[in-house]
């Protein structure tokens, strides 16, 4: 009984020793995900074409330190869904060509509290900057062509309707009209300082966007709404409006290809030219680097116009 005791609880051990899972080999710990892209410099003398189609504008960030350009990539006033984002380095090199997608004609851009609001077809749409996530869309009601946007302060943001003739304000996800009727010149370029709404006119446009008519540059008073001139004179199709770190203004005149400064007392002055389709720039006083979306050509361009400007 004994023997038989013995073996048969050794026959018992050796079947849960076989029964027992086998030891798994340990496992590495996940490789970490790769580091965000850290921003460069932004620099002067550099052209990409990579990723660029029908480019309208360019917005250096001064918060995440990357530049943004929309694209087109197709028709102006086309609903596609061929339109997108591109993040861009200071160097020009292309970080992400497909940065947001699912636009339609994306225009002007402007950044405020970690948003970056675009100018879309029929809406504007905010997209996270340190995401890239949409995380909302703003329909503009009536809009016909909205162009370009400008913050506030408070947190509006301004968006114009070129061939509408009319400004929106844009708050807590609702759009009303600011500002309308021929005397906004069909608004194009927006920028808000100091208490008002800089305007850039493009003037009377015809069915392919050529015009006869210039526009000017004005400001409107963001409480009041009165109009102030500031170049006496209609002087081109603005598209673009910066600052110039000087008291006055850089503008492109996209269909003449021409990048001037406007003091604050308005004169003009031409800065650099080149091929028709200059749209909406960036300029950044700091160095005195202009950037250039030459929408006609699909490129992006930087230069160092120190030597032109007053």
């Amino acid at each position: 009984m004994t023997y038989r005791f013995v073996a048969l609880a050794f026959v018992c051990l050796a079947a849960a020793a076989c029964n027992r899972p086998a030891e798994q080999p340990a496992q590495e710990a996940p490789a970490p995900a790769p580091a965000p892209a850290a921003p460069v410099p932004l620099t002067a003398g550099w052209t990409v074409t990579d990723g660029i189609a029908a480019p309208e504008s360019v917005y250096v960030d001064t918060e995440s330190g990357f530049i943004f350009s929309s694209q087109i990539d197709g028709a102006p006033d086309a609903k596609d869904g061929n339109g997108r984002i591109v993040k861009l380095g200071g160097d020009g090199k292309v970080i992400a060509a497909n940065w947001v997608t699912g636009l339609n004609a994306p225009k002007g851009l402007r950044s405020c509290q970690g948003t970056l609001w675009v100018a879309d077809l029929g809406e504007v749409v905010a997209i996270e900057t340190a995401s890239g996530r949409i995380s909302s869309r703003v329909a503009l009601p009536n809009a016909q062509f909205p162009n370009d946007v400008a913050c506030g302060p408070d947190g509006t943001v301004y968006v114009s309707d070129m061939i509408g003739n009319r400004i929106y304000a844009v708050q807590n996800g609702t759009a009303t009209v600011f500002a309308e009727g021929e005397q906004l010149e069909w608004p194009n370029g927006l920028l808000v300082e100091n208490g008002r709404l800089i305007v850039g006119g493009w003037g009377r446009p015809e069915a392919d966007f050529t015009t006869k008519v210039p526009g000017r540059l004005f400001a409107l008073d963001l409480k009041t709404k009165a109009k102030t001139p500031i170049t006496p004179k209609p002087f081109a199709n603005i598209d673009g409006v910066e600052l110039d770190g000087r008291g006055g203004y850089v503008v492109t005149d996209y269909l003449a290809g021409k990048v001037m400064q406007v003091s604050a007392a308005g004169e003009v002055r031409e800065l650099r030219k080149y091929m028709p389709g200059t749209a909406d720039h960036a300029f950044v006083p700091a160095g005195n680097v202009l950037v250039v979306p030459h929408m006609n050509e699909n490129k992006v361009a930087s230069y160092d116009v120190s030597d032109a400007l007053k």
